[in-house]
């Protein structure tokens, strides 16, 4: 797909692989809909609109495709699925509030939106879903039970999703990245990059090679690690 002039809509797009996603989206001259619960700080393009919304909430998500719509255009091309949330213990400890944030963010989220822009990709017969899963999506780790679960669950929805719209004309892309460097779980990025742990805009590339593939393919799944290991 050529970037120039699709419409975008990124959520979680305050920091993090969503805001490097937008930025990667907008250098290929893409117009994009941020949504998420805070504007990013610093992100002046003339071809970036942003939209408050709290995915968690199908009502927010309604609003703000409708709002989208409104300034962008009838036209959706691409849906970048980024907002997540992670929440680390043991299960017999666990807050069930702490489980239902996950899955209210991580899966109920994702529904929504995703539902919202599907019926005009279907009447475009065109359009791309991008689904950020994570690594957590293939293996169980001790105390990330809750957000093994999610991610299991965004792994699944997108390999049926891609079976059931595939002959709408329309993508989906499954992105699993292992360790980020970026605010996730509390944790703040250092000063110079962590040799061990991929940047934001790694992830934003691996989107933007999805979305460019020719149009005879669709990559349905992509596994990322960092190349270092520590020793």
């Amino acid at each position: 797909m050529d970037l120039t002039g699709k419409i975008a809509i990124v959520t979680g797009v305050s920091s993090g692989i969503g805001r490097a996603t937008a930025e990667a989206l907008l250098a290929r001259g893409a117009a994009v809909a941020g949504w998420g619960r805070k504007a990013p700080e610093d992100l002046d393009n003339e071809r970036f609109l942003f939209f408050e919304c709290d995915v968690r909430d199908e009502h927010a998500v309604a609003e703000a495709y409708t709002n989208t719509q409104r300034e962008l255009g009838l036209e959706i091309h691409i849906l970048v699925n980024n907002a997540g949330l992670g929440i680390f213990g043991p299960i017999d400890g666990f807050k069930s509030e702490d489980w239902h944030a996950m899955f209210d963010t991580n899966v109920n989220g994702l529904f929504y939106c995703t539902r919202a822009v599907l019926p005009q990709m279907k009447k475009q017969h065109a359009g791309h879903l991008i689904n950020v899963a994570s690594l957590a999506a293939t293996a169980g780790t001790a105390n990330l039970a809750g957000y093994c679960a999610t991610k299991y669950a965004v792994r699944g929805f997108s390999d049926a999703l891609f079976k059931e719209v595939r002959p709408d004309g329309i993508r989906v892309t499954c992105v699993m990245p292992g360790s980020v460097e970026t605010n996730f779980n509390g944790a703040q990025p250092g000063t110079d990059p962590d040799p061990y742990k991929m940047q934001p805009e790694d992830i934003a590339a691996a989107i933007i090679h999805a979305l460019e593939a020719p149009d005879a393919t669709m990559i349905s799944e992509i596994q990322l690690r960092p190349a270092n290991v520590k020793k």
